[in-house]
């Protein structure tokens, strides 16, 4: 029972926007006490179960896996995978960290001087100010640029090498998005809820 109840639940917000992973004990915490109800996807819908709907449910739609239940002395509970909270209805802040990928997705693989482009194996990371004229390493100073563009630049300001900039970088404006990291896998429940971004190592000066 243990085991099961450290199986992770997908938490939505109240506009079925992901907000977390929890724990299966915790979950059924939050469906004990009415603040959350349980997602299922049943005959091509979601649908929402209170905790004592999700119980009938369960004895009437028992799971072939093992690991899909909890017992207490008198029944089988399903494991709930997704749960919908009945009064949260914002999004966690979360920065958009400053990584090599997380640049090529802004950049779109496209080289800022040359525009082509490129597999990220071919492209690397720019200062546009350099290191030694006093350029940071931030969102405002980092672009994608392509091998040959990078060694052209060289550790010079884009106009003293003749060079411009296709676009003025800038920190992403994209919505807040959850990092699920297990394994590169997740849950099948999970797939329509889930907009994953899978961190690297965030970049140092």
């Amino acid at each position: 029972m243990e085991a099961a109840l450290d199986q992770p639940v997908l938490v939505l917000n109240r506009l079925w926007q992901a907000v977390n992973v929890i724990g299966a004990k915790r979950a059924f915490g939050l469906l004990a006490r009415g603040h959350a109800q349980v997602v299922h996807h049943h005959e091509d819908d979601f649908r929402t179960f209170s905790m004592l709907d999700w119980i009938d449910f369960s004895a009437s739609n028992p799971p072939v896996a093992r690991l899909e239940t909890v017992h207490t002395p008198t029944r089988t509970i399903r494991l709930p995978r997704v749960i919908l909270l009945t009064f949260f209805d914002k999004l966690p802040c979360k920065e958009l960290k400053l990584t090599r990928n997380n640049v090529f997705e802004r950049d779109r693989n496209t080289c800022q001087y040359c525009a082509r482009q490129m597999p990220r194996e071919q492209l690397n990371l720019d200062h546009v100010i350099p290191r030694d004229y006093g350029g940071k390493t931030t969102w405002e100073n980092i672009v994608c640029s392509c091998v040959r563009c990078n060694t052209r630049k060289s550790n010079r300001l884009p106009h003293e090498a003749n060079m411009r900039l296709i676009r003025k970088p800038t920190r992403p404006k994209w919505r807040p998005v959850i990092s699920l990291v297990l394994g590169n896998r997740h849950h099948e429940q999970w797939k329509d809820f889930l907009d994953v971004a899978y961190w690297n190592v965030e970049l140092e000066e």
